[in-house]
């Protein structure tokens, strides 16, 4: 969850180790392993695709190891080096990180450094160890130098097995250094950047950039260094709309797939549809370059031109030249009366942007309008987004009371934020969860269960109970995501890693299929059945419902 400035933390202490010996046979002799447990089976399966450097798969299995064995700090471990990789990759795939990279003095990158471990000591949630910071930054050069894209950028030239052996020896030229304050952390980076260039002629650049990088990327889950490119998608994220196609894409091992279109976008206007397949950007073929640097291509300024080829099921290939403009996002979808009989209205909530509360206030009095009695608001996979958002919404349907308090080491995150009656509409309310509800949608679940205002349907969400604010760097186009507070329901109770357990439990056995509305606005048939919305639904139809204007 967002609020906009203008969990774990892994002992890297063993790093190194891992580093230098991905294998469980490092820890466990495969001469003792008499059967193959399902842990062992679990770890070796993120090492096989380590090995052949599927990083996003890697990350989304460790992910999924982890929430099955939260003790096995293993796990969490590969999780880290996972992301470390894949960060790296994605930066240098990433053309507003590489033309920093390429216009920057060493100077001015090791005063971003600064400016970044200047924020961790004001605003992180907790007190920075810097011996830790220093060694997180470590930790990302040693996984630089064993990727590919680094090393073809910056090393072509030198001899593997040199680059090796300085990457095994790095962490021991700052050990005996001095690591107490962020003072000694520059002049860290400054001293490795130099020795770097004596041993393999790196750039400086190059290698405190990866001190930059790696000052946040594993202080927890969230926290994370953003690009420009990362920059300005965030903060459209925010306000909730872009320049570009109006597509959301999903990255395939060649293509891109379009998974929705915006309506009104240009996409829609030159008939792209979900389902069909970009294969080219600008005569690069997605099968020849990363799904990221295909992806980077089709931004651009607004009323500028792109050429993709694009793939259809049934059709040849055609090119389409599509002019990038900007795009409004709506995070209301599905407005609807999904049972006339019993007033049941439906709406589904994609996120939280500074547009949401104007979208929701228009879908509540549409729905009232068509005889809304009671409202089924689904959060389903919804991420979450600005903490004011979710903060809003709730007040929408809370007349007093607490909804949410904010508590961060720095006292200016500290906040408890409250209702007001005014504006409060009193119609029953039903939310739908699930394990990718986070963040806001979790402030508002939870201040929904915890007053008795509705009931929730679902599964338990994800359990992401930290806010981050979003910081933009002075030294260069770039910024910083950085964990602040911790957030805790109106009973105090704390989110992070427990969630919202909802009152009906409902597990999805099937792909839930949101419900379909014509060009006439009616529901009609799933494909396939919503298990959890027809849980919801047959709740509704047993309780009774009476829908009230929102309170003056």
């Amino acid at each position: 969850m967002l609020r906009e400035h203008t969990g774990w933390r892994p002992s890297l202490a063993i790093l190194a180790c891992l580093l230098a010996c991905p294998s469980i046979a490092s820890a466990q002799s495969a001469s003792n392993r008499t059967a193959v447990d399902p842990i062992s089976a679990q770890y070796d399966a993120g090492i096989a695709l380590e090995r052949v450097g599927k990083w996003p798969e890697a990350i989304r299995h460790y992910e999924a190891a982890v929430r099955l064995y939260p003790d096995q700090q293993a796990f969490k471990d590969r999780l880290t080096i996972s992301r470390m990789h894949f960060d790296v990759r994605r930066r240098y795939q990433d053309t507003s990180f590489l033309r920093s990279v390429d216009t920057m003095s060493s100077p001015q990158v090791l005063d971003m450094y600064d400016e970044i471990l200047k924020n961790l000591e004001r605003n992180y949630v907790d007190a920075p160890a810097w011996t830790e910071v220093l060694r997180h930054g470590t930790a990302s050069l040693e996984v630089a130098l064993i990727e590919p894209s680094f090393v073809q950028r910056h090393l072509a030239n030198v001899p593997a097995d040199k680059i090796e052996a300085f990457r095994q020896s790095v962490r021991f030229y700052v050990q005996d250094r001095p690591q107490g304050t962020r003072f000694d952390l520059r002049a860290n980076a400054s001293f490795v950047a130099g020795v770097a260039k004596q041993h393999l002629g790196l750039s400086p650049v190059a290698t405190v950039w990866e001190y930059v990088c790696g000052a946040v990327a594993t202080l927890d889950p969230y926290s994370r260094f953003l690009t420009g490119n990362q920059l300005d998608e965030t903060f459209a994220n925010i306000e909730g709309n872009f320049v570009g196609l109006g597509v959301e894409l999903k990255a395939e091992s060649d293509r891109l797939r379009i998974v929705s279109v915006i309506a009104g976008g240009p996409a829609e206007q030159v008939g792209l549809k979900a389902g069909d397949a970009i294969v080219a950007v600008e005569d690069n073929w997605t099968n020849k370059v990363t799904p990221d640097y295909a992806a980077d291509l089709l931004r651009g300024s607004e009323g500028s031109y792109v050429s993709v080829v694009v793939e259809s099921i049934g059709q040849a290939q055609r090119t389409l030249q599509i002019q990038r403009r900007r795009v409004e996002v709506p995070s209301v979808e599905n407005v609807h009366i999904q049972d006339k009989t019993d007033g049941i209205g439906y709406l589904r909530l994609t996120s939280f942007q500074k547009t949401t509360i104007r979208d929701i206030d228009q879908a509540l009095w549409q729905l009232h309008r068509e005889g809304m009695q009671t409202l089924i608001l689904d959060l389903r996979g919804n991420p979450g987004g600005l903490l004011t958002a979710g903060v809003d919404l709730a007040d929408r349907f809370l007349s007093d009371g607490r909804i949410v308090q904010t508590r961060g080491r720095n006292s200016n995150e500290n906040f408890d934020y409250v209702a007001h009656r005014s504006g409060t509409w009193s119609v029953p309310l039903v939310v739908l969860v699930d394990e990718d509800s986070a963040s806001a949608s979790e402030i508002f679940a939870a201040a929904i269960y915890d007053h008795g205002r509705g009931t929730i349907v679902g599964s338990r969400t994800y359990g992401k109970g930290t806010v981050q604010g979003i910081f933009r760097m002075k030294s260069a186009h770039a910024g910083l995501c950085l964990t602040t507070a911790k957030f805790f329901s109106p009973n105090g109770r704390p989110i992070s890693g427990s969630g919202v357990t909802p009152h009906i439990p409902v597990e999805e056995q099937t792909i839930a299929m949101r419900p379909v509305v014509d060009q006439q606005g009616v529901a009609q048939q799933a494909t396939k059945t919503d298990l959890v919305l027809d849980k919801a639904v047959e709740f509704v139809r047993g309780n009774a419902r009476v829908s009230l204007r929102p309170q003056p």
